[in-house]
Parts: structure tokens; C-alpha cells; sequence
């Protein structure tokens, strides 16, 4: 995809609300953070898609935390992709990577193909003195956006529609980048209403049409329209929404943070034994790369930080 339009505000979340429905969702775009992530890896492009995907997606749930926290995202299954992980910081920090059991074509696409069957769980950590909970479901689905869906109308029974899209973007002066972006909308009725987590056999006829228009707008959602840097959120949801009216909430930034550091790894090797620790050297020294990031430490045949 090529773009010459000028580059407009991104790697931010944009909550929304459908007029004065209890329609609620989040825009989310994502470019310099997206293509950090992406590009340390050097993922076959299917798994890049899934990854990206994967970022957009739980920054997108994330944002909803109403405490400081992380949420965290996970797919894992039999397919030659093993895992897919990424989670979001309430600060806005997000991160995302995937493990390998086999080698994989650029040509392999799609989570049926990638990650075969499995699970997805959603791990809410609220901080090493709160209890963590976490949902689980199977993976069920062609789509990333299809597995959150599930998620939702099984674990907490909202009634959800997700658009995700990832891809290489060419504009002037940047060459070609990875961008992300996706949109959400739930049902969500104000607290202290009659009806639980709006759970969609207690709608009424009001609450059915407007959710029903909504999930029909959004599902026309096009995977350009998520990524193209010359077409804003605000434009976006104007696209979709204008005839019901839509208003928008401040936007929440985001960016790509590891938060690894050379004391976390330096604890981690701490719990091997001398001759575990023995075998990991090579070349006279020990170095281990983050997952995440790729960033690289070194330390000494007895563990000590170099």
C-alpha cells in the first residue's frame, strides 16, 4: 500500500459513544509502535499480521481499565505458530511477540492455518499485591477478531464486534513502515442499569436496533480505511457513525515499551544453578535476548552483569 499523504496523528486510543446509545467502542492506530515491535522480530509476514493484530487488539481492551494495570492477551495452540502473546500497560505501553515450532512460509495465513486449535486467555494483572483473573476460551474462529468476539459473548457475554488490520505502508520520505489499527464496539449499559454486563437476551427492542446498526456500520469497516495515514480516527468514526451522531472521549497515547532491564534478566539467571548456568555460556560470556524487544544482555560465566 502506498500513501502520499501527509502522516496525522497516530499510536493513540480513541474512545467513542454512538450518540447517547449504550454503544461504546475505541479506535485504535497504531505506526511508530507498531512497526518497533514488528520490525525487531523479522516475523514471516503472516505471523506479522497476527502479532500486529495482537497488539492492536488488547491496547484496544486495555484502554478500558478503569485502574493501573496490564492486560494481557495469549493465544496458543497446535499449529506451527505456538504462541502468540502482547500486553498493554495502563500507562500505554504495549508489547507483543510469538514462538515457533516449526519454520513457516511467508504464504501461511490466518489462525486456523497458524495456530491450529487451542486457547486464548485474557490475563488481567492488577500489581503483585492484587489477585490476577483471567478468562479463557477455545480458539474458535478464521480471525483474530472473531477469537475476541468469542471471548466476549462467552466469558463476559457483551455483545462485541472488532475490525483488526496490519500491513506495510509506503510514504514519502519514511519508505515502508508497519501500521496497525482497529476498531471496536460493545454493548455496554450505564452501571446501575437493570441489565448485567449487557448481556444480549436482556436488550430490549430500543437497545437491539441501535446495537444492530452499529455492528452493521462497523462490520463495513475496511482494512485500508484502519491503516491509511491520511484517513484520521476522528474521520473514520465520522464515516461510519455520522447519521446516529458519535462523540469522541480524550485519546490515550501509546507506545512500543519492552520493560526489560538488565536487573530483571540478572534475577531470572540468579535462580539457576552454577552448572545450568555453565551451559548457557558461550564464547566466555552468557547472553540472553528479551523475547519482546530483542535487546540483547551480557553477563559473566558466574551470572554477574557485565
Amino acid at each position: 500500500m502506498t500513501s502520499d499523504a501527509p502522516p496525522i496523528a497516530d499510536d493513540r486510543i480513541l474512545p467513542f459513544q454512538i450518540a447517547d446509545t449504550a454503544v461504546r467502542g475505541r479506535v485504535v492506530r497504531m505506526s511508530d509502535s507498531i512497526d518497533a515491535i514488528l520490525s525487531a522480530h523479522q516475523f514471516p509476514s503472516g505471523v506479522s499480521e497476527l502479532v500486529g493484530e495482537s497488539a492492536a487488539l488488547v491496547a484496544m481492551m486495555g484502554a478500558a481499565l478503569k485502574f493501573d494495570g496490564k492486560l494481557i492477551f495469549q493465544a496458543q495452540g497446535d499449529g506451527p505458530l505456538s504462541m502468540v502473546v502482547a500486553d498493554y500497560a495502563t500507562t500505554g505501553a504495549v508489547r507483543a511477540t510469538a514462538s515457533f515450532i516449526e519454520e513457516i512460509g511467508s504464504e501461511v495465513r490466518g489462525v486456523p492455518q497458524l495456530l491450529g486449535k487451542g486457547h486464548v486467555a485474557m490475563t488481567v494483572d492488577q500489581g503483585a499485591e492484587m489477585e490476577r483473573y483471567q478468562g479463557v476460551t477455545p480458539i474458535d474462529g478464521e480471525a483474530l477478531s472473531d477469537l475476541a468476539v468469542s471471548y466476549f459473548m462467552q466469558s463476559e457475554q457483551i455483545p462485541t464486534v472488532v475490525r483488526l488490520a496490519v500491513g506495510r505502508v509506503s510514504t514519502p520520505g519514511a519508505g515502508e513502515r508497519w501500521r496497525a489499527g482497529g476498531i471496536m464496539a460493545q454493548f455496554v449499559p450505564s452501571e446501575g442499569g437493570e441489565r448485567e454486563r449487557g448481556e444480549e437476551i436482556l436488550l430490549d427492542a430500543d437497545d437491539k436496533e441501535s446495537w444492530a446498526r452499529a455492528e452493521a456500520f462497523l462490520e463495513t469497516t475496511q482494512a485500508d480505511e484502519l491503516i491509511d495515514p491520511s484517513i484520521s480516527s476522528e474521520e473514520l468514526l465520522y464515516r461510519l457513525f455520522h447519521e446516529d451522531g458519535v462523540r469522541v472521549f480524550d485519546a490515550q497515547p501509546l507506545r512500543a515499551d519492552c520493560q526489560c532491564d538488565v536487573n530483571k534478566v540478572s534475577a531470572v539467571l540468579a535462580r539457576y544453578t552454577a552448572e545450568d548456568l555453565s551451559d548457557m555460556v558461550e564464547d566466555g560470556v552468557i547472553t540472553v535476548s528479551c523475547e519482546f524487544c530483542r535487546k540483547g544482555y551480557r553477563f559473566s560465566p558466574e551470572g554477574n552483569i557485565l
